[in-house]
């Protein structure tokens, strides 16, 4: 029985680039979320593959992954020279709040949820490419960073290892990049920074990396979260390239995230 009242799937016959959309109603949008996918061709038979969600920033949507940064192209690419294994990529909408929810639990809407919990559920049922047995890893970019790094901490019994670029690393700073204020996004959760989330489950963190460029307005809070884990004698890998906060960027370092979470999933899934 599935867990969606309705399910909406794209036809291969019209599908390109490996790419699919899946579109599902759930309760805990109170409506429908859309996911972008990038399932590569392996061997009839394959039924768990590991799935690599990618969260996206403000503004953007279910697509901007894709149609903007080319990750699908990426792990192509990646794929076709042997250095990653075939994994499924899934890149879902934050549920489309405002200028974006944060991916976050508000009054009406859970927008943890949607991701931890319904993203790999409609994977799961749609995809035969995959399975309960498939790995989770969850990564993103700015506002996704954000979400990345607090879901991933918060949900370590879900992700094998989580990837960050350009994150932001405490809701505050989503005020920032939004119209709304941020008391109207009836946020219901304590952990709104990621160190209270760090801090909560420290001793059960995934492998975790982030990143972000030299030139970025959110370098300063990165680093102060570098740090914050260091004190806290927390594994993490944290790098800085050149680069601002811009697809460029997350265009460049997107393969920063696949090649992480390629080490960190169980080898060849079978």
């Amino acid at each position: 029985m599935s867990s969606f009242r309705t399910i909406e799937l794209s036809d291969n016959n019209y599908e390109n680039d490996g790419l699919r959309f899946l579109t599902v109603k759930t309760k805990n949008l109170k409506g429908r979320g859309d996911i972008c996918l990038f399932v590569p061709k392996v061997s009839e038979g394959v039924t768990n593959l590991p799935i690599y969600i990618l969260l996206h920033g403000v503004y953007g949507s279910a697509w901007v992954w894709a149609m903007k940064g080319g990750a699908h192209r990426t792990a192509q690419r990646l794929m076709d020279n042997g250095t990653i294994r075939p994994a499924i990529i899934a890149m879902p909408s934050d549920g489309l709040w405002g200028d974006g929810s944060g991916y976050l639990p508000h009054l009406e809407k859970n927008f943890s949820e949607w991701i931890v919990s319904d993203v790999p559920n409609a994977i799961i049922e749609n995809i035969p490419q995959a399975s309960v047995e498939s790995e989770l890893c969850i990564g993103g970019l700015s506002m996704g960073g954000y979400g990345a790094l607090r879901l991933g901490i918060q949900n370590p019994h879900k992700f094998k290892a989580i990837s960050a670029h350009s994150a932001i690393t405490k809701f505050e700073e989503m005020g920032d990049f939004v119209e709304e204020s941020l008391s109207s996004y009836g946020v219901k959760d304590s952990e709104t920074a990621v160190i209270d989330a760090v801090k909560n489950h420290k001793n059960k963190i995934p492998s975790l990396r982030f990143d972000c460029g030299t030139s970025d307005d959110l370098l300063e809070a990165n680093r102060l979260l570098h740090q914050q884990l260091l004190n806290l004698k927390v594994t993490h890998v944290y790098q800085e390239f050149e680069g601002g906060h811009e697809w460029p960027y997350w265009i460049e370092h997107v393969k920063d995230s696949f090649l992480f979470f390629n080490g960190q999933v169980t080898p060849n899934p079978s």
